[in-house]
């Protein structure tokens, strides 16, 4: 085998031209073309001699494709023990983070980023070390070991999940794309609340869009449904922002168990080496915030210094759906953890669209835009544990109507409720909604195995009517499932209302 590496090294003393990088970067892997690079590597592979007579016209692309060839002939037999791990006929040493490592510059090749360096001193070299400093601290020894070895082998190194973020730093740093597809292809199939958090900032920061995709749905899915405090304690101030935001956060009971959850996940930002369980992790969220606020006066949490930067995580909480239920409201006003600043305009403007709806009769939304609900539904869900009729209400205070929700194996049910008032709005019977019914399973690892949704409707209910809403096929779903729903019950062409 030492005698085969010795005659492609070689090739670096001949006298063609000197090869490009991005023949070198290039030659191993391109899609699409392995058939037309197969051809011309058999006709290569018909001289024994790469510096013979008849191929002294060659150009440099040609002698890569022909020593890429003679690679894959190695590698098929243990290049990788007997070259890599063992590093005979090393021709050149790498030095990083404190580690060596004996390689072959033939293989370096395929690595776009030492393409470029070796283009220099491919003809001659006057010494055989290159020293990489690495400034991303997510770059070990390990993922750096694990990309260097994976160039000697066609086969893809085995790698745990919990190691592929840094597997894949190391691979775009060195630019080896057949590396960043495996650990995409492995990001793609193994997430789940140990993984998510660092897979999600490893594809926004290397640019995965598909993986950050998953994970961003993978959150706003379990978020609520599964909480976890290792979960919790993953998610940074940036993630939890986008997934408040958002309206296709599924939201297990209503809109204050948004801001509890919120709560929960700033006491453990603040105190990453608690250790308990999510039913202790409540409790001990109320006691250290109260604690904290018996030595504060005159303003909230928020707006103290440790406070400020969860601010903009707090200000995507839904206030309106949350100051109509008078326990909610009276949770916000003992936690003393929002300011009042923020809470006294939308008491005065929800108090002037009751007054608006009683006095003039406002039969609700009558137009649909999606970029305007992101922002303003009403998000509440509940869990259905097994089959059977299940019938209940989300408060929606006295802005909305009475509105029931049946759920049976066929279908799901909207009806409007009678209820008790002495409003004039209680004579206007007919009302519009806008909702979104959406339907989850999961399986046993939190996955999603059925997922069925309205998408945004416009309902118009007469006095006690029932409507269903979606229809099932009972062959589909399984239990424990999850019900989730979005309404929006005034009109949002006024400011006031948004």
């Amino acid at each position: 085998m030492g005698l085969l590496v010795s005659r492609v090294l070689r090739c670096r003393d001949s006298s063609l031209l000197e090869p490009q990088p991005e023949a070198i970067a290039g030659a191993s892997y391109i899609p699409g073309s392995r058939k037309r690079k197969r051809n011309s590597l058999e006709e290569l592979a018909t001289s024994s001699n790469v510096h013979g007579p008849q191929n002294q016209g060659m150009y440099p692309h040609q002698v890569l494709n022909y020593i890429y060839w003679k690679r894959v002939k190695i590698s098929s037999n243990d290049a990788y023990q007997n070259l890599f791990l063992d590093g005979h006929d090393s021709d050149i040493k790498i030095r990083a983070l404190g580690r060596t490592w004996c390689l072959h510059k033939v293989f370096l090749c395929q690595s776009g980023y030492f393409a470029n360096i070796l283009k220099g001193t491919w003809r001659e070299s006057h010494h055989g070390v290159i020293n990489l400093i690495i400034k991303n601290e997510d770059i070990d020894t390990r993922s750096l070991h694990f990309v260097f070895g994976a160039l000697y082998t066609d086969s893809d190194l085995s790698i745990t999940p919990l190691e592929v973020p840094q597997g894949l730093a190391a691979a775009c740093l060195l630019r080896v794309d057949r590396v960043i597809q495996q650990c995409e292809g492995i990001m793609k199939e193994t997430i789940n609340r140990n993984t998510v958090c660092s897979y999600y900032l490893a594809a926004e920061t290397y640019r995965l869009k598909a993986v950050k995709t998953r994970c961003f749905e993978w959150l706003l899915c379990n978020l609520m449904v599964h909480p976890s405090v290792a979960l919790y304690k993953e998610v940074d101030l940036k993630l939890m922002y986008v997934l408040a935001l958002s309206s296709d956060l599924l939201v297990m009971q209503k809109e204050i168990d948004v801001y509890t959850t919120l709560k929960i996940w700033m006491f453990l930002y603040l105190n990453p080496c608690w250790n308990g369980t999510m039913k202790q992790l409540l409790q001990h969220a109320n006691n250290w915030l109260s604690t904290h606020m018996a030595y504060v006066d005159n303003i909230s949490f928020l707006e103290s210094e440790e406070g400020l930067i969860f601010q903009p995580v707090f200000k995507k909480l839904r206030f309106q759906h949350i100051i109509c239920d008078l326990t909610s409201t009276t949770i916000l006003e003992q936690d003393r953890l929002i300011p009042m600043a923020w809470l006294s305009p939308i008491y005065k403007q929800q108090w002037l669209t009751l007054l608006r709806t009683q006095e003039y009769g406002v039969i609700g939304p009558q137009v649909i835009n999606e970029q305007e609900l992101e922002e303003c539904t009403m998000r509440c869900g509940t869990m259905i544990p097994k089959d059977g009729r299940y019938t209940w209400k989300w408060s929606v205070g006295r802005l909305g109507f009475p509105l029931r929700v049946t759920f049976t194996r066929q279908c799901v049910i909207l009806r409007q409720r009678c209820q008790r008032c002495d409003g004039s709005a209680c004579h206007n019977h007919i009302r519009n909604v806008i909702f979104r019914i959406t339907l989850v399973c999961f399986d046993s690892n939190k996955r999603v195995t059925f997922r069925k949704t309205t998408g945004y409707k416009i309902l118009t209910f007469e006095y006690k009517e029932e409507q269903i809403v979606m229809k099932l096929d009972s062959d589909v779903l399984t239990f424990p499932m999850c019900i989730f729903c979005n309404f929006l019950f005034v009109n949002l062409g006024n400011a006031e209302n948004k």
